[in-house]
């Protein structure tokens, strides 16, 4: 019954917000107009699932009545048929709408910053950091984002010590948010002459992008130093110092950018990249209270913890958070990872489902 008068409430909104996106008044003022329309839109997809809803079971009471008043037995068994195809998708439905109706994450529709720093094991570990890095990449061509660079320290046989990334698109972090943590790699190096398995790790930090609303940073809590930017193994790639290092000094934070051959764009990038670092530092604190919140969720998103292995000599890749096991390494490290994000979306869920089953019992 809760769950029915929400469901009316929802539609009953979805009216009005109808009628409000249609007045030239309101249509006058475009942000607000556009506003309205995201909300409309947020609340179209769980108001037209609701009507399907409505209008199964509205079939399916008919169908109840008429099998009371029908004895031909094969119209009986006909109608019989009906009614358990429409409990069927009756059930089906509700478990849709208890989905739709989960809290959203605000973050969901965010372009993301990934940040990728090879951990133990040097240059494999380094090695594996730019694998980690065209998985992503490739992933987010699959996806038709974008991918923009912010900063990379290469080395010598092409892995990476650290690189940070950006990915714009249509809701990413709703997908890229359950890849933070620590990520190990098993297999023989090519400079490995006895054919010994090495682990490896590399640390990856998946940070929602914020508005200047978000984070406030007082200019005066900032140190702005500028450098030449240089390639890996030390070549200058730059005659002009347009590397930029941005120190917040309250927090100790560090954001280096050279990307770009202008000093004033490597700097806007670094504001973002620090505005994405206090955001993830602020939630961090935030949730750090509420325990229960936490455990409802895949994983923490802690960089220390460990949630993935892949392993090159058996081919497989596994998520220690889910139990999940896939045995199609290569085509994973291609990008061919929607069914490990899937799987981990769909367990979020189900744990979310439980925590507010239980706080609507209580």
């Amino acid at each position: 019954m809760l769950m029915l008068d929400r469901l009316n409430f929802i539609e009953n909104k979805y009216e009005e917000l109808s009628i409000k996106i249609s007045d030239p008044s309101v249509m006058a003022d475009q942000r607000e107009w556009q506003k309205l329309c995201k909300e409309h839109a947020d609340l179209e997809i769980v108001v037209l699932k609701f009507r399907e809803y409505s209008k199964a079971n509205e079939e399916i009471d008919a169908a109840k009545e008429m099998l009371q008043e029908e004895s031909d037995k094969d119209l009986r068994d006909m109608v019989q048929e009906e009614i358990r195809e429409l409990t069927e998708k009756i059930e089906t439905l509700e478990s849709e709408i208890q989905i739709l109706m989960l809290p959203k994450d605000p973050n969901d529709e965010k372009n993301v910053f990934i940040e990728i720093r090879g951990g133990a094991g040097g240059d494999e570990a380094a090695l594996f950091a730019a694998d980690l890095f065209r998985m992503y990449t490739r992933y987010a061509e699959r996806n038709r984002w974008r991918v923009e660079v912010m900063s990379a320290n290469e080395t010598d046989i092409g892995g990476f010590k650290e690189i940070v990334f950006m990915v714009k698109g249509d809701s990413v972090f709703s997908k890229l948010k359950y890849e933070s943590g620590v990520h190990r790699v098993q297999r023989v190096p090519d400079t490995e002459a006895s054919g010994r398995i090495h682990t490896s790790t590399a640390t990856v930090a998946v940070l929602p992008e914020v508005e200047d609303v978000d984070v406030v940073i007082n200019p005066n809590d900032i140190r702005i130093d500028v450098f030449r930017a240089s390639g890996h193994g030390g070549q200058c790639v730059n005659t002009t110092d347009s590397a930029v290092r941005i120190t917040h000094i309250p927090t100790g934070l560090v954001v280096s950018c050279q990307d770009e051959k202008s000093q004033l764009k490597n700097k806007e990038k670094g504001m973002k990249v620090l505005m994405a670092r206090l955001y993830e530092r602020a939630e961090a604190e935030r949730h750090a209270g509420i325990a229960e919140d936490r455990k409802s969720q895949v994983g923490t998103g802690d960089r220390s913890e460990r949630i993935r292995t892949y392993n090159f000599p058996q081919g497989r890749v596994s998520d220690h958070r889910i139990g999940l096991t896939l045995y199609r390494l290569d085509s994973f490290l291609d990008g061919d990872i929607d069914e490990m994000i899937n799987a981990l979306i769909t367990v979020d869920q189900a744990e979310k489902m439980k925590m507010l089953g239980q706080s609507e019992i209580a």
